[in-house]
């Protein structure tokens, strides 16, 4: 793609919301954003990275939640807004995890080619 056509489309591209979650929203939450945007700069997609506790789940406006597998059961228990999508990662900091599991969510909501 030429320079040109690749900055409209990064103009259209709709800007997502991408929370990582944890259990007090510090330590490895913010590690698998830290890697998430490493992995999602490279892809030059349009997006807004947070991390947060398990325990703001319930009040959050995202288009996508990123935690680890070991709290699925946790999130079974709340109501997300609707078009929420989910991404559980079994190793929240694997650069290649996250590329296989993100990107292809990220690309689906935002109208990415």
């Amino acid at each position: 793609k030429n320079f040109i056509f690749q900055v409209k489309e990064y103009l259209y591209m709709k800007k997502l919301k991408i929370y990582f979650i944890c259990g007090a929203g510090l330590g490895s939450s913010l590690a698998s954003q830290m890697v998430a945007e490493d992995v999602l700069s490279k892809e030059r997609f349009n997006t807004e990275l947070e991390h947060e506790s398990i325990s703001s789940v319930p009040g959050l406006n995202a288009d996508i939640i990123v935690s680890a597998e070991n709290f699925k059961s946790q999130f079974d228990k709340f109501s997300l807004s609707d078009g929420t999508k989910m991404v559980y990662l079994y190793n929240i900091v694997d650069s290649e995890e996250i590329k296989d599991k993100l990107i292809p969510v990220v690309k689906e909501l935002s109208g990415a080619s």
